[in-house]
This record gives C-alpha cells, sequence and structure tokens, in this order.
C-alpha cells in the first residue's frame, strides 16, 4: 500500500526488524534514545517526577549533558546499532526526539541548579570566562543566551556523535528531531550553526503552521549549511470517528482537507533547494484501546491507514498527487526560481 501511494521510506518508531526481514525492504531510520533514558532513571531519584517539570518531563527544561553519568547512556544506548553498520537500506539514525533546547538556558542553569551540580558549575565556568568572575544574571545579554545554548547543545553533540561515528561510521546521523516552539531552536542560528557540524541532515518536527515559511526554510539552511527533513507533521480529520482530543496536529473535516493540507505543505517544501524530504506522523491511526502507548498517541486520526489498516483514501489520493510527481515538481520549481 505505502509503494501504490508513492511513500518510499518509513520514520522513526517503525517496526524496523519486521521490515528488514521482508522480501522487498523499505528504507528505514531508526531512533535511539540515550538523553530520553538517562532523564527517565534520573526521575525515579525525585520518586517519579521532578518538583519543577517542564518539556518531556525535563527538570527545568534543561537536558543534562554535562553529567558524567549521561556518557555511560550514550554507550549503552548506542551499542546495539552496530549490527546495521552493512545494511544498504538504513536511512540513518536519529538520538532523542524534541529535547528542550531553550535560548535561556544559561539563566535556567545559573538560577535553579545546586551549585555543585555539573550543569551549574560549567555554565558559571562559561560565564566567568566570557564575561568575568563578578558577572550576574544581570549582565547577561542576548548574545550571551544565544552563544551558551550553542554550547549546551554541542555539548550534547560530541558526546553523542563520537559515539555514533565509533559504532557505525556507514550511516547518516540525522539529528535530534528539533521542535516547533516558543523559546527553542527553530529561531536559533547559533543552534543550527552547531547543527551543521555534526549533522548529516537536519531532523525537524514541523508543528502548527498550515505551510511551510520560505524564509524561515531558508534560513535554516543558510545558518547550518545542511539540508533539513521533516520528521513529524500531520492533520486529523473530523470525519474519523475518533476523539481527536491529542496530539500536535491540527483537526480539520475531512479526510479530504487532510489531503488538500498534505498536497499545500508539501509543496512548499518543494521549493527549497534544502529540503529532502518529510515522514508524515503516523503509518496507522492510534487505538484507543491501547492504553500503554503515551497519552499523546491514543486517540486521534494521525494515520494513512486505520487501526485496522484501512488506507483514508481521501487523504492518500492527494499524497499521490505530489509523490508520484515530486522530481517534475522539483524541477518545475527550480525552473521558476531561474526565471
Amino acid at each position: 500500500m505505502l509503494r501504490s501511494y508513492g511513500f518510499n521510506g518509513a520514520g522513526a518508531w517503525s517496526a524496523v526488524e519486521d521490515m528488514r526481514n521482508t522480501e522487498s525492504p523499505l528504507v528505514y531510520t531508526i531512533i535511539v534514545s540515550p538523553m530520553g533514558n538517562y532523564n527517565r532513571d534520573q526521575r525515579k531519584k525525585y520518586g517519579g517526577s521532578y518538583l519543577v517539570a517542564g518539556w518531556q518531563g525535563y527538570r527545568f527544561d534543561l537536558p543534562m549533558v554535562f553529567d558524567k553519568e549521561f556518557e555511560h547512556y550514550v554507550e549503552k544506548s548506542l551499542a546495539p546499532l552496530a549490527k546495521y553498520k552493512e545494511d544498504p537500506y538504513l536511512l540513518g539514525y536519529f538520538t532523542d526526539n524534541e529535547l528542550p533546547w531553550y535560548t535561556d538556558a544559561l539563566d535556567c542553569h545559573l538560577l535553579y541548579l545546586a551549585k555543585d551540580e555539573p550543569g551549574y558549575l560549567a555554565a558559571r565556568k562559561w560565564l566567568d570566562e566570557r564575561k568575568g568572575e563578578n558577572a550576574t544574571l544581570a549582565d547577561i545579554t542576548a548574545d550571551d543566551r544565544l552563544e551558551f545554548s550553542a554550547f549546551f547543545f554541542e555539548t550534547y553533540m560530541q558526546k553523542v556523535t563520537s559515539v555514533l561515528r565509533r559504532i557505525d561510521p556507514n550511516h547518516m546521523y540525522l539529528g535530534c528531531r528539533f521542535n516547533q516552539e516558543p523559546r527553542q531552536e527553530l529561531t536559533n542560528p547559533a543552534i543550527f550553526r552547531v547543527a551543521g557540524k555534526y549533522m548529516d541532515i537536519i531532523s525537524i518536527n514541523h508543528y502548527r503552521k498550515w505551510e511551510p515559511d520560505q524564509q524561515q526554510l531558508e534560513a535554516w539552511g543558510q545558518w547550518s549549511g545542511k539540508p533539513f527533513l521533516i520528521t513529524e507533521w500531520y492533520t486529523k480529520g473530523e470525519d474519523s470517528g475518533l476523539p481527536n482530543a491529542t496530539g500536535a496536529g491540527w483537526n480539520v473535516e475531512t479526510q479530504n482537507d487532510r489531503g488538500l493540507f498534505y498536497e499545500n505543505f508539501t509543496l512548499g517544501l518543494l521549493q527549497s533547494p534544502y529540503s529532502v524530504g518529510w515522514h508524515w506522523f503516523r503509518y496507522q491511526d492510534n487505538d484507543p484501546e491501547d492504553l500503554s502507548t503515551d497519552p499523546s498517541n491514543r486517540d486521534s486520526n494521525k494515520g494513512v491507514v486505520d487501526r485496522d489498516y484501512r488506507p483514508w483514501t481521501g487523504l492518500l489520493n492527494h499524497t499521490r498527487n505530489v509523490n508520484d510527481q515530486v522530481y517534475h515538481l522539483i524541477r518545475f520549481f527550480d525552473t521558476q526560481k531561474k526565471n
């Protein structure tokens, strides 16, 4: 079914081993979560949750990249990837998903962490070297925040990619799936500069937009010097019979409207020379009876098929309109720009 509608690969959290064992394997990706696993285990020390938890449950919205223990989780999470290093069907790897790379991370490290924590010590040392030992929070400028966010993010990148390249030098690193939120990385040129140093393709989960902003797409490419892949986006149809109360995608009235959204959004992506593809989230609708999943994935029409694998043809007929013509459309848009 996927191929008949012009799809040619699988995104994160797919059934990788099942796909690898078919007669005609699809191109696939793998996601591992070293920071997510570390954060989960750290929360256990606080009774299962932090007193002050932010996005994805991170304490004070801070991935703990400066902790020495995190390096153990990187090694443990990435070691199993060695078995994939010769597989020609593997596109590449994601590490983690939607980590909170907030631009006020410098303030948060200094305001909220105890003075003997590795994160506080790293932030204090960075500020001392940049502004002098007498610098206070009042001395921090917008430029300081951007540059520290780059240093903070690069610490994660260095630890993750050094291990990944050692374990599998043959496949691409697809990044950590940036997310569209205020205070975060999608408007931060310093973060993209670092991403371009370490990522082969930059992964971006792109929500809360009816169509791509061409200036923003251009900025991502210019800041990083690398292409990007849209790794999550979708709308939910109110004609699906599902509540559609959770998830980041918008609700629309019908499956045909979902298809029109797909056409409009992807035509915008194809206009950018930095865009190399997209992963619709998800293949299959949520199953409200499956309470083992994350609450955000229990009640919504996100799939191209329903929970019984019946295709949403109103959506898929539109996806085929674009997918079958992708290369012709790219040539058309390139010609338009030249003229």
